[in-house]
Parts: C-alpha cells; sequence; structure tokens
C-alpha cells in the first residue's frame, strides 16, 4: 500500500458510540434549510440481529420507516446517476456529508442522504457482538433499501448507483461490496455501481470461501489513523490476496491524515478516550460457516474472550480534522466516480 499523490496500491473506526454529550457537541451543527430541488422521500428497511439472519435469507426481526432526501443536481437530465452517502456514527453533518453531496451533485450525481437507524442504535450498545455484530447487518440493508429506492424512480439510472460512507458509512461502504450480502439484500443482479469507503472502522472483512460483488471500490485511508491503523488493513489486504480473493479496493493514504479528516468541527488532533475501537482485534472474518478471526495472516475460530480483551484495551483513539487532506481526497473520489460511474 502507498501513500496518496499519484501512488497506489493495488491491494486493497469509525467514530464509534460516542455516548458523552460534550464529545458529540463537537460535532453537531445546525442544519440549514434543504434546497428547493430536494425531495423529503422515505423508505422501508429491515432491522437484524446479525448477519447470520441476512446469509440465512430469514425474515428481519423489525422493520423501519427511514427518512431521507433525495437532490437533484441543478442541470439534472433524464436518469441522472446517484450516489448513496453514508454519515459517520455522529449522524449526517452538513458540514461533512451535507457538504460532500453538494460536491457530487456539481459533478452531475443525484444524492441520497439519510439518517441511520443502526447508527442510533449504535451510540447505545457494542458495535462488534459474538456471532457478526449488530447493527452493522441492519447498516447494510438499509444501505440497500436506498439502493432499492433510487433504482426505483425514473429519474435515476439505476445501473449507475454508487454509495460513498463516512467511517460508520465506510464500514457500511465495504461491506455492501460484499457479494454475499448483496445476494441475500438485492435478489438478481441489482448492485451497486461503484464503492467508496472514507476512513472506514476496519472491523469486518470476508473470508477465503467468499467473493466481493465486483464492482470498483476505494478505500480512503489516514496515515495517522489509529482508528483502523494501516498496518491493520495491510494485513487483511495480504490475506485476501494469499487466498486468491484479492480486495476489489483501491487504496490511497494520505500523509499525516486522522481519522475524520473530512470533520471540519473536529479541528486539531486530540485523543477521545470515551470511544470504544476495534484497532487492536483481528478482523472479523465472514465466511460460510460462523465469522472467524484473522490473527496473524490464518483464519482462527472466533475466541470471544480475546475480542473482549482487544475492545478493552483499544479504548479512544485520535481525530482531526485536515483541510488539504479533504480537499485532495474530495478530487480522488469525484475522479474515481467520473471514471466509473459515469455522470
Amino acid at each position: 500500500m502507498a501513500a496518496a499523490g499519484g501512488r497506489r496500491s493495488d491491494a486493497a473506526a469509525p467514530m464509534m458510540r460516542a455516548p458523552l454529550i460534550a464529545a458529540m457537541a463537537a460535532l453537531a451543527i445546525v442544519l440549514p434549510r434543504a434546497p428547493a430541488h430536494a425531495e423529503s422521500v422515505t423508505f422501508p428497511s429491515g432491522s437484524y440481529a446479525d448477519f447470520r439472519q441476512v446469509f440465512a435469507k430469514e425474515a428481519p426481526t423489525a422493520t423501519v420507516t427511514i427518512a431521507a432526501t433525495l437532490t437533484f443536481p441543478a442541470d439534472a437530465r433524464d436518469r441522472s446517476p446517484a450516489v448513496v452517502i453514508v454519515h459517520t456514527i455522529a449522524g449526517y453533518q452538513d458540514s461533512n456529508e451535507g457538504r460532500y453531496a453538494a460536491e457530487f451533485r456539481k459533478a452531475g450525481f443525484a444524492t441520497l442522504t439519510y439518517e441511520s437507524p443502526a447508527a442510533r442504535s449504535m451510540l447505545q450498545g457494542s458495535f462488534a457482538a459474538s456471532r457478526s455484530g449488530p447493527p452493522w447487518a441492519s447498516a447494510v440493508a438499509e444501505a440497500y433499501g436506498a439502493l432499492r429506492l433510487l433504482a426505483s424512480n425514473p429519474r435515476i439510472d439505476a445501473r449507475r448507483i454508487a454509495i460513498v460512507g463516512f467511517s460508520f458509512g465506510g464500514e457500511v461502504a465495504h461491506l455492501a461490496a460484499v457479494e454475499r450480502l448483496r445476494s441475500a439484500l438485492a435478489p438478481g443482479d441489482r448492485r451497486f455501481a461503484a464503492h467508496v469507503a472514507y476512513y472506514p472502522a476496519g472491523v469486518y472483512g470476508i473470508a477465503a470461501d467468499q467473493a466481493y460483488t465486483g464492482a470498483p471500490a476505494l478505500m480512503l485511508l489516514g496515515e495517522k489513523d489509529d482508528n483502523l491503523p494501516v498496518a491493520k488493513a495491510e494485513g487483511y489486504f495480504a490475506y485476501s490476496k494469499a487466498a486468491d480473493r484479492p480486495s476489489p479496493f483501491d487504496v490511497r493514504i494520505y500523509p499525516g491524515a486522522y481519522h475524520a479528516w473530512t470533520v471540519p468541527t473536529l479541528g486539531v488532533p486530540r485523543f477521545y478516550p470515551q470511544y470504544p475501537s476495534a484497532r487492536k482485534c483481528p478482523y472479523f472474518l465472514l465466511g460460510a460457516d460462523r465469522p472467524a478471526l484473522l490473527v496473524d495472516g490464518q483464519a482462527r475460530p472466533m475466541d470471544l474472550n480475546l475480542v473482549q480483551t482487544c475492545l478493552k484495551e483499544g479504548q479512544g483513539y485520535s481525530m482531526a480534522y485536515d483541510e488539504q487532506v479533504r480537499a485532495e481526497s474530495t478530487r480522488d473520489a469525484l475522479a474515481f466516480l467520473r471514471a466509473n460511474v459515469r455522470p
């Protein structure tokens, strides 16, 4: 894996639970009134106990109706390409997801933003669990619910719908590229046309017996991100390549960048000890059977004691805004979307 600025890797944390008012206040902003060409829409989704329930194609434990905003570019033509934008664990912020949505619309994409019920539930519970980890399964189901909504809109080109996510949303954008999840949540050949994962959580990967959808994908990582350390990501991609299942993710690493570098309300680097993190945990590998752990380059049986220990030892991580890296990563994401979704 190589740093950004023209060098790429051919291989292929989020803002986790935020229970403290002071920390959330640092991320919160007042949202402006939606632009005139925005539409308030809703779509149904399912809540799942774990990934096993999704893989077995069982009925969801509950159903939810999710409020969303669909906005078309000012010069929208018939059948626009679109981008589903999945927010950080802190929820939708106009200074982050809203700002990116505006950039994508300038480039010719319609945008769909929504508040994730799965993210809200994560604020009150663990982000990794014994079997596969609620609410991640529900979060991926939400993303596919958004895809179905857009694909049914006659003004959207159903073949050109991408997903872009940040932190929590970055993990969702990664998981949405897993073929077994796609086939369970979007029967037929419906899929996202491209995936962009900004500083994902680095919680999940796939075992050697699984595959990705084959859609082009981009992962943007920070050199100083201690929530998803670069070495951890490199270990997962090396495992995938050795198993002859190389990840489809093109990886960019931005020198000096911390987790959440796109969020201007964060300011200078600061360690947030209240946030849980999987940074010292191995990847959870989703496979044909129970999830495994990626330990020393090999898939090992799930060890709940190990998981509990690594979560305890990995508590907290650093975040900081970086205007220069934000600008560079925005250019990279837009170039990737233009090349693969063609507005």
